[in-house]
This record gives structure tokens, sequence and C-alpha cells, in this order.
């Protein structure tokens, strides 16, 4: 009597348990496909990354492929320091020059094609090339163009992956905050201005006897040795901008003749101002804002 009394119960909760059990694989499935298109528009905010501007120093493969690998040297001599020490007030007065000296340094997009002295050139990659590096690798290559067809064809590359950047790659928020610099895909300083240096990471190097070598922090470095010759131009009175064009790596790469192994890191238009040259009314931070003092 028991059981004949909970049959129809039974059979009354098993549809409303079948529209319940219906109810959720449905509000399941929406949350999914909901948060796939939030993940899918995410996406489309951050930013394309150029695979050549990642730091490819790879350990772990350098520890598997540790047979192929050159090893470094043991020892090397080590000499006496050479130092020269400024009186208090000296340095006081040096630093404030080279500060205010660096303080007037600005990003010009807009160079005279007037020529620059060989030896100026020389002299501030020279100075470049003594920036440190990881294990002392220097694992830089400073490429200078001179030649106006080979300028012209590094502008064609550049200006179409650029298009591509402005338009899909780089997304709409990095677009919008380069509005106020007023730059876009077109780039005539690459055919204005008298050299061009482009300067490569090597993500590896060779020894002698044709082993591979281990570039230790090879982006680091390079990005050192970039900081070092952008201080070396302003000394000089010669003024750049200072580009990193996404997707033209390998192309300029197979262009300039460069080796796979080196990547494509920064491109530096050189030259003098152009007369009617005008950059941003821009400000920097003070000192207070970019230093903590523990």
């Amino acid at each position: 009597m028991h059981i004949q009394d909970q049959t129809p119960t039974m059979f009354f909760l098993t549809p409303v348990l079948v529209a319940v059990v219906c109810v959720l694989i449905v509000w399941i499935f929406k949350n999914a496909d909901r948060n796939a298109n939030r993940k899918k528009g995410e996406a489309r905010v951050h930013p394309w990354v150029d695979e050549d501007l990642k730091d490819s120093t790879d350990l772990h493969q350098v520890e598997e492929d540790a047979d192929k690998w050159q090893e470094s040297e043991e020892s090397i001599e080590h000499i006496p320091f050479s130092h020269t020490r400024y009186p208090e007030m000296e340095m006081a007065k040096r630093s404030q020059e080279f500060y205010e000296l660096l303080n007037k340094r600005r990003s010009v997009r807009f160079i005279s094609n007037e020529q620059v002295p060989v030896e100026v050139i020389d002299n501030v990659i020279k100075a470049a090339g003594t920036a440190p590096s990881g294990a002392h690798t220097e694992p830089w290559t400073f490429v200078v163009v001179k030649n106006p067809d080979m300028k012209h064809k590094i502008r064609e590359i550049i200006e179409e992956e650029e298009e591509i950047n402005y338009r899909k790659r780089m997304g709409h928020r990095w677009v919008t905050d380069l509005k106020k610099l007023r730059t876009n895909w077109v780039k005539e300083y690459l055919d204005t201005a008298p050299v061009l240096i482009l300067i490569f990471k090597q993500v590896h190097g060779f020894a002698a006897n044709g082993e591979k070598k281990v570039h230790y922090y090879n982006e680091i470095s390079v990005s050192i040795a970039c900081g070092i010759l952008l201080a070396a131009l302003q000394n000089v009175g010669l003024v750049t901008v200072t580009t990193t064009p996404l997707n033209c790596g390998p192309r300029l790469r197979v262009l300039l003749g460069r080796p796979p192994h080196e990547k494509l890191l920064v491109l530096l238009p050189v030259g003098y101002p152009s007369k009617e040259a005008t950059v941003p009314k821009l400000k920097r931070k003070g000192l207070d804002q970019i230093m903590v003092t523990v």
C-alpha cells in the first residue's frame, strides 16, 4: 500500500526533473559560448607580438644539446682597473650637464637628407659596442644603410607591414594611444635620413670551430647597447626615432643578407633634423615618480 501511494508521485516528478536537467544544459552551453566569445574579444584587444622581439635565450635547449655547443673559455687574464675619480663638485656638474644634454633628446620623425660624417657614425656605433653583455658575448650586429635604393626597399617592406600592423595587429588601444603622436604607417624618414642603423640581436654565436656559442640575455644586452647609441647620437647633435617595425624582421634580414640567428630588434633613421621638424609637446616624469629610495 505504501509503495502504491508513491508510484504516481514518481511519475509526476520524472518530467519535472527532465525539464530541470534540460534547462541546466542549455544554461551551461550558453555560458560556455559567452565565455568563449569574451575570450576571443580579449584576445583581439591584446597587441600582436612579433616573434623576433622575444628573448630567445633557451637554457633548457642549451642543456639538451650540450654536446653541440662550444664551452666558453675556462680562464681569462685579469688586469688592474684604471679609474678616474672626480671631485664631488665636478661630479655634480658633470651629472647635471649630462642630464641636461639627454633631456633635450626627442624622437624626431622629420629628418634632413643632409649627409652625416662617416667617422661620426663609426664612433657612435663603437660607443654602443662598449655596452655590457651576458658573459661578454656582445650579441649585436649594427647594419648601417646609406644606399638610397636599399633604403627605399626597406621603406617599402616596413610600410607594407606597418599598414597591416595599424589596421589589424596592434589593436584599437595601441593605435588610439599613438594618435597624439600623429604617427601612422607612412615612414618618409626612411628615404630622407642619410643613414639607417638596423640593430640585430644574435640569439647565439659561433666559435672558431663552427660550434654554437650561447648568447645569454641577448635581448637585454642589445637593448642596453641601443640606449648607449641613443645617448651617443644626442651627444654629437644628431636625431633619430626609435622604431621597432613589427613583422618586418625576417624580410629585412633576407634583404640585408643577415644570417638566420640574427633577429631585428631596433631600426634607427639617423641624421640632422629638417628645418620644418616638429615634436609633440610632452612632459617627462619627475624624479619623485621614477625613483624610490630605500
